[in-house]
């Protein structure tokens, strides 16, 4: 069913959305470069932003593993502190000019459509990674990310057994099994296609192994009837010259396809509003940034000796950093997300710093069993003490 779609299709729509988006946003040279919160409301499809974010992160990773060499214990604790505490900084500090965002993008869109059209390569790609030893906690983390036919996918991962044994081999023949009995279950195609269309028209024929491409093949079919005979009969009225001339623009279909995309160009506007440059409502939608805003916040609203100052903060949830959002999920909440925004949001709530350590001491301390979990503890108390400051 879904081997009917081409990647190669779905690639070349990425291709052409991201280049027509970031036209949108990057007017000219000095355009501002995206920042964490910019990026997450750069679409209206959240699955595009949620993946770009994936790529970010993927890069933060990265750069983080390069830190080590043969002549220094990266190991050591205070060298992890200060790695920490430097990676922390260097999450709320990112800038995307177009030269770097324009690929993101392309490859969330080509990733998005895939969801779909090829679930268990996507599978392989966005829930097992590179990683050469899965984990249960580590598809659930990859989860996060996946937006576009979310049910499915987490279906299979709640279908595994709680065993530390999980190779890729065996994940990835028990999904080809549980796709083949559940992918009647899939979001259909038409609907993200009409999200997508809206941006930059699509249509499911378009991306079928054996469908034409709708956008380009309306211009090139258009110069066949234009040798056609039915003008010549102004042709008698001049010369035999004047037909050469229009028949040899044959290379003029090379500009349609070109052209094609310039006309669509118009609709994207008028999916928000049209008068509004497309940077303007970014930052309009800035201040109610989706969760994963957290970690990814504007570096105007941090001060830049927060970290070594430790200045008062306004709410919990944007001063945790992303790497000790990570750190209190899995330590603190044993990997549950919703328990730890619910648990944030009350603290947010509470009136005054003791109201917040008694809740704490006498209430999460004793449901998830912070016995021996001082260190995270006392970093979220830390944080307490500089929201009451």
């Amino acid at each position: 069913m879904n081997d009917k779609y081409s990647l190669a299709k779905c690639a070349q729509y990425g291709r052409r959305l991201a280049a027509r988006l970031c036209d949108q946003y990057f007017t000219a040279a000095s355009a501002p470069a995206l920042d964490g919160a910019a990026v997450l409301k750069f679409t209206p499809v959240r699955q595009l932003n949620l993946l770009v974010v994936r790529q970010l992160l993927g890069q933060w990773q990265a750069e983080t593993a390069r830190l080590r060499s043969p002549y220094f214990d990266f190991e050591a604790a205070p060298v992890q502190a200060a790695l920490t505490q430097f990676m922390n900084v260097l999450s709320r500090h990112i800038s995307l000019n177009r030269t770097a965002y324009e690929p993101l993008l392309a490859q969330a869109t080509t990733d998005t459509l895939g969801l779909v059209a090829d679930p268990i390569g996507s599978f392989q790609r966005l829930l097992l990674g590179t990683t050469e030893q899965p984990t249960l906690a580590g598809l659930r983390e990859s989860l996060r990310y996946i937006d576009v036919d979310k049910p499915f996918y987490q279906g299979f991962v709640d279908s595994l057994p709680d065993s530390k044994d999980l190779s890729r081999d065996f994940l990835s023949h028990r999904f080809e099994l549980y796709h083949a009995a559940n992918y009647k279950a899939h979001q259909p195609m038409q609907r993200l296609v009409g999200e997508l269309s809206a941006l930059l028209p699509l249509t499911t024929a378009d991306l079928l192994e054996d469908g034409p491409v709708a956008a380009p093949a309306a211009p090139t079919a258009a110069p066949e009837p234009a040798p056609a005979a039915a003008t010549p009969p102004p042709a008698p009225a001049e010369p035999v010259a004047v037909t050469p001339p229009t028949f040899v623009p044959p290379p003029a279909p090379a500009t349609p396809p070109v052209a094609a995309p310039a006309a669509p160009a118009r609709p994207l506007p008028s999916t928000d509003n049209a008068s509004v440059p497309l940077h303007e409502k970014l930052r309009a939608v800035q201040p109610t940034a989706a969760p994963l805003a957290e970690t990814l916040r504007a570096t105007a609203t941090t001060p830049s000796l927060a970290e070594r100052t430790g200045p008062k903060v306004e709410t919990l949830r944007e001063a945790i950093s992303i790497n000790q959002r990570f750190s209190f999920i899995n330590e603190l909440f044993n990997g549950e997300n919703m328990d730890y925004h619910a648990a944030i949001q009350h603290l947010d709530s509470l009136p005054s710093a003791e109201q917040a350590r008694a809740y704490i001491t006498a209430d999460l301390s004793q449901r998830y069993d912070w016995s021996r979990k001082e260190e995270h503890v006392n970093k979220l108390l830390k944080l307490i003490e500089r929201k009451f400051a």
